[in-house]
């Protein structure tokens, strides 16, 4: 492995890009791999559907959880970027060391919380007492390592941004490495169920975490956690969270998506219509995860040349970026449009539910073309260190558009179910015109060169 860092100032953009994002994407789809896995092994155990249902039912406290590691990473890591752009490595590491002592507390908050309202908070979100019993064994375990998930998902940006996407990668693949050799061990070998389940999730999570403190705190990162800087600092807290509060928002928000499309594709469409989402909602998290990565990659870049004002590079890095992300997004809209049934027979075969997810799939994702140049804009916002914009934009398409549009559409419509569906195309692309139009106005209004300010319309 190589551990050394990248020029972000000087080395070749896209060979940076390249370097960076290639690292990123794989460690997103090695999570991808092993929520699947994961998922696979407890749905093979006695009772595997209640099983599933249980771990359905906990899954927003999950979604929860790892939505406070991205206010923290997300919000840190630009910010750490930036600050190394200004040759200012003393306020990088000041930044840095201020997100993990935050991340702990936040982690120990979280498990109180949890381990205590645990049960009335699975009642509140669907349990029955046929799965009441799998949701409570699992959370059991897995709130305990709420610490883990933090330092592990949060403080791991920290080894990104500073160019070092190979070891980056490497502690995430790792973690999923041993949740998918220690998921059957403790399954089905030790006889644990769900509860293997979760307590293979948080050992491999620790050995995570335990990767990514050790290169934080070792001599080959850059910028080192101080013990000087532990002390939380109100400015600096308050510039994390303020950035950080849209990724945030993204992830929190995504439980109060999916439970409003499942109350009424079970409303107009029945089990099947839930079936369907379930598999849409997999194929969405294929398609996007290399989009973040993407991101994640052109992010170190952006950060690091705004803050040394190098905006030549700012311009040729988002160009870069925002041409692959919209090849990437067209490509895989004409491949679902073209192949729907290729895609559904990944998660399941049985006739009915190929038929309506595949009928599904090509209005769903009828508006992903553009979701390329969302994407790539709004990430790019976070890069930049624009925490407003990039909470108002966080906001617009899920609450602002998504959820009203799927409650508001089926009362317009003589198609109950398929006004359901047509929600995500239309926030899809009223909310890209928007970031793409806020993003030219920014760039026209902040960094007032001529050359940088039409660049949107070069591409």
């Amino acid at each position: 492995m190589d551990n050394k860092s990248i020029d972000l100032g000087n080395n070749s953009i896209p060979k940076l890009l390249t370097n960076l994002a290639i690292p990123a994407i794989i460690a997103q789809m090695v999570n991808i791999l092993y929520n699947i896995i994961d998922r696979i092994f407890i749905g093979r155990m006695p009772s595997g559907e209640l099983a599933m249902a249980g771990i359905g039912i906990a899954m927003p406290i999950i979604m929860i959880i790892s939505a406070f590691s991205a206010l923290v990473g997300s919000g840190g890591a630009p910010l750490v970027a930036i600050k190394m752009g200004e040759k200012n490595n003393d306020e990088a590491e000041k930044i840095m060391s201020n997100s993990f002592s935050l991340l702990i507390i936040l982690g120990t908050i979280l498990t109180v919380v949890f381990l205590v309202f645990k049960e009335p908070i699975l009642w509140a979100f669907g349990a029955s007492e046929a799965t009441i019993g799998y949701s409570m064994d699992y959370l059991s375990i897995y709130v305990i390592g709420s610490i883990f998930v933090q330092i592990s998902m949060g403080m791991n940006s920290f080894i990104n941004t500073q160019g070092f996407a190979k070891i980056g990668m490497f502690t995430v693949a790792i973690g999923a490495v041993i949740n998918i050799i220690l998921d059957p061990i403790f399954i089905f070998g030790f006889d644990m169920g769900v509860k293997g389940a979760a307590l293979a999730s948080i050992i491999a999570q620790a050995v995570s975490a335990m990767f990514v403190l050790k290169f934080l705190f070792g001599n080959k990162s850059i910028l080192k956690i101080r013990k000087k800087y532990l002390k939380l600092d109100k400015k600096v807290i308050t510039s994390i969270v303020s950035l950080g509060i849209a990724p945030f928002i993204m992830q929190g928000t995504e439980s109060l998506v999916l439970i409003s499309l499942n109350n009424q594709l079970s409303r107009f469409g029945g089990d099947l219509a839930v079936g369907a989402m379930t598999i849409m909602s997999s194929i969405m998290q294929i398609i996007v995860l290399p989009l973040m990565g993407l991101t994640q990659g052109a992010q170190p870049i952006i950060s690091y040349n705004f803050g040394a004002k190098n905006y030549e590079r700012v311009k040729e890095t988002f160009k870069l970026l925002l041409k692959t992300c919209l090849f990437y997004s067209c490509s895989m809209v004409i491949l679902l449009m073209l192949f729907p049934e290729a895609f559904v027979g990944i998660f399941n075969n049985k006739p009915e539910l190929v038929q309506i997810t595949s009928w599904s799939i090509k209005i769903y994702f009828s508006g992903m073309f553009i979701f390329g140049a969302q994407i790539a804009c709004q990430q790019t916002f976070l890069a930049l260190g624009q925490a407003k914009i990039s909470l108002v934009l966080a906001l617009l398409r899920k609450v602002v558009l998504l959820v009203p549009l799927i409650f508001i559409l089926p009362s317009i419509l003589d198609n109950g179910l398929q006004a359901v569906l047509l929600s995500e195309p239309i926030a899809d692309i009223v909310a890209s015109i928007t970031t793409i139009t806020c993003f030219t106005i920014f760039y026209k209004k902040t960094l007032q060169t001529s050359e940088i300010t039409n660049f949107v319309e070069e591409v």
